[in-house]
């Protein structure tokens, strides 16, 4: 087994080491509004839930060259977001929101999505997603960096409404299968949900 010391690395091969072995990643696509109205979109896998009481989640969103993603910056800015699951019905449209426009560029209509209003927050989601999540920013943490600077915007949002799909949801519960979640694996590689299995916890 090879021992690798992250100190002694470059910040990119520790992120090609990380992305690698951590697999798959859900990806979070959030919307957000700039100041000036300008509706943002970008998928992100450094994606997790935080707690359940109350519904919190939290995207990762690495900075560039020190400087904030519009994501971060317009999160912080409105306190708020909406953050949608990703999966096979509309990936190209994401992949496309992925390009690196400047602020005042929607990539939501670069990508040709349809708006869906939200009834909590200001912020329109993506109606072509069959779940999105309106959140409101709980916490904006400045992390990494090892120059000084913080090298990522941790974003920790509550949700205030969840929409789903009815075809989704049964009972409280959300069906895998007909959802076909798409997961973010190494460069340019993504995943499907493939085989799943069932082990029943020991008492």
């Amino acid at each position: 087994m090879v021992s690798i010391d992250p100190s002694a690395q470059s910040a990119k091969d520790n992120y090609k080491l990380l992305i690698g072995s951590i697999i798959p990643r859900p990806i979070a696509f959030v919307t957000t509004l700039s100041e000036d109205g300008v509706l943002n979109a970008a998928p992100f896998s450094f994606f997790t839930i935080v707690t359940a009481d109350p519904p919190m989640i939290a995207v990762s969103v690495q900075r560039r060259g020190g400087e904030h993603k519009d994501t971060a910056m317009n999160a912080i800015s409105t306190g708020e977001l909406v953050v949608h699951i990703s999966d096979e019905c509309y990936i190209d449209a994401i992949n496309t929101t992925a390009t690196n426009a400047p602020p005042e560029v929607s990539e939501f209509e670069l990508a040709g999505l349809t708006r869906a209003a939200s009834e909590v927050v200001k912020v329109p989601g993506a109606a072509e997603a069959r779940i999105r999540m309106e959140c409101v920013l709980e916490q904006a943490l400045e992390l990494g960096g090892t120059d000084g600077s913080p090298s990522c915007d941790l974003l920790i949002a509550r949700v205030v409404r969840f929409h789903i799909a009815d075809e989704l949801i049964e009972q409280g519960r959300i069906d895998a299968a007909l959802l076909q979640p798409v997961s973010r694996l190494a460069g340019n590689d993504y995943a499907k949900l493939g085989e799943t299995f069932t082990k029943v916890r020991p008492l």
